[in-house]
């Protein structure tokens, strides 16, 4: 459980082996995790405790809001005005198709090969 948590019954799902952020993480942890934060979600949606929706949160780096650099995801309840929220900069806007595929093209070019 987080000891600062969004909403009661939000809680964490942390790797064993220490791993800082998510590139770090062996992949078939990563999709055990995904499996747990599904069946944890739920568990939240049928415990009783206030949930209209789930969030899942990962913040990867320092930029990402991260402040543990040992990779973790959050699983918390969300309900209508519980004071959480993103906030978006001024440059969130719809952007052009050539800058989108710019953007794809560039990052596909860093991808590392699976394994």
């Amino acid at each position: 459980m987080d000891i600062r948590p969004v909403n009661p019954g939000h809680l964490l799902i942390i790797p064993i082996e220490h791993a800082p952020y998510l590139r770090d993480v062996e992949s078939d942890t990563v999709a055990h995790m995904m499996r747990l934060a599904q069946r944890f979600a739920g568990a939240l949606r049928a415990s009783g405790m206030r949930c209209e929706g789930v969030n899942l949160f990962l913040a990867d780096g320092e930029a990402a809001m991260q402040e543990v650099f040992h990779c973790h995801l959050h699983v918390f309840p969300r309900y209508r005005n519980d004071g959480f929220g993103l906030r978006f900069g001024p440059d969130y806007v719809v952007r052009d198709r050539g800058e989108l595929e710019a953007a794809a093209a560039q990052i596909l070019a860093a991808l590392p090969e699976p394994g």
